[in-house]
């Protein structure tokens, strides 16, 4: 799916606790906004009149009406009908909130609206991670192309999203890949999220430190620890990006499998790619045991880290040889190494979502 040429206009917009963040996209490019106002998380009519005066602003300084609107909202909803559910960050929804019949009824535009996680990973399919990979590929003369990709935001929480041959994968309930409440892999009585999150790093730093978590550093604070960049406690600081590491490489390993794709992280976490995706890439090239005591790796492709330049060159090369076609003349490329590659969003967290909103909106419309 090409959008860089596409004139229509679709208003995006990106809604945090804090604040709501909207945009319009043509081209894959931003042609209004930024608009940042107050999200008023705890009273709904005011949340609306932000939502409904966000769109209004940016729709004034458009040229032409705009395709349709499409937007990044927490869940739990009912996205394909629009409906928000109970939420933790934007408390003044409760019950059941009709935001997207309401926006359609006064914009007179269709109205898309999907979870953060799932936008992010189509924009990096579109326009990120997965055609860039891709392109490199070819031009290296590589046989090797990807359809699907995964991707995971590490931030205040912990969300993924999956995209197959340029399709989003949503779910009969608006609830696929909701990978923050799979298991904890170092504390089996907890969830992932309570791990891979600002929370776990310094939940783990605090613990190790000896003190309360409320008096913990912030996460970019315990990197520069963790870097020597800042004083403190580098072995809590480390390990506390040790532990994020595996966790998420633990739940990214149990994903994999099932999806044999491209993997993309992105969020203010992703910041650490550093310390965070060695570790990562080690838990899913990691090995498991059989009953008799025989260890054989976890996943059948290998794990490459592609913001490594000999691990990109590894997974780039991959294995071709020549092989002959039986009872034929003629020969074909053959690549047997099977592989997937880990990588750091090519847009940028909020651009992939803005990205994703634009193309999701416009490949519904093409239907």
């Amino acid at each position: 799916m090409k959008y860089d040429d596409d004139k229509r206009i679709v208003m995006t917009l990106d809604a945090g606790g804090t604040n709501f963040v909207f945009s319009a996209i043509q081209g894959n490019k931003e042609v209004a906004g930024p608009l940042r106002l107050p999200s008023n998380a705890h009273d709904l009519e005011k949340c609306l009149d932000t939502i409904i005066e966000g769109f209004t602003q940016l729709q004034s300084k458009l040229e032409q009406k705009p395709a349709a609107i499409s937007f990044a909202f927490p869940g739990p909803a009912d996205y394909p009908n629009g409906i928000i559910g109970d939420l933790v960050n934007l408390p003044g929804f409760r019950g059941g909130v009709a935001l997207g019949p309401m926006l359609e009824s006064l914009f007179n535009v269709p109205v898309f609206i999907n979870n953060d996680g799932d936008l992010f990973v189509y924009g990096e399919a579109i326009a990120g991670l997965l055609p860039q990979v891709n392109e490199t590929l070819k031009s290296a003369g590589s046989p090797k192309q990807y359809k699907n990709i995964f991707g995971v935001t590490l931030g205040t929480g912990f969300g993924g999203g999956m995209v197959s041959n340029g399709e989003l994968f949503l779910g009969d309930n608006s609830a696929g890949f909701e990978i923050w409440s799979m298991r904890n892999k170092l504390h089996l009585d907890s969830f992932a999220e309570e791990g891979a999150s600002i929370r776990g790093v310094k939940g783990t730093f605090a613990r190790i430190d000896g003190i309360d978590i409320k008096d913990a550093p912030e996460p970019c604070d315990i990197f520069d620890i963790a870097k020597g960049k800042m004083d403190g406690n580098k072995q809590a600081a480390v390990r506390a990006f040790d532990e994020l590491a595996e966790i998420v490489g633990d739940v990214l390993a149990n994903t994999s499998i099932l999806i044999d794709g491209l993997i993309v992280i992105g969020g203010g976490l992703s910041g650490a790619s550093e310390l965070l995706l060695p570790g990562i890439v080690a838990e899913l090239n990691s090995k498991m045991a059989t009953y008799s005591g025989e260890w054989v790796n976890r996943m059948e492709s290998r794990a490459y880290n592609l913001e490594d330049d000999k691990e990109m060159d590894a997974f780039v090369k991959g294995d071709v040889i020549e092989i002959t076609v039986p009872r034929k003349n003629n020969k074909i490329l053959y690549d047997p190494l099977k592989r997937v590659g880990v990588g750091i969003s090519r847009l940028g967290t909020s651009k992939a979502v803005a990205i994703g909103a634009y193309a999701f909106a416009l490949h519904e419309l093409s239907k």
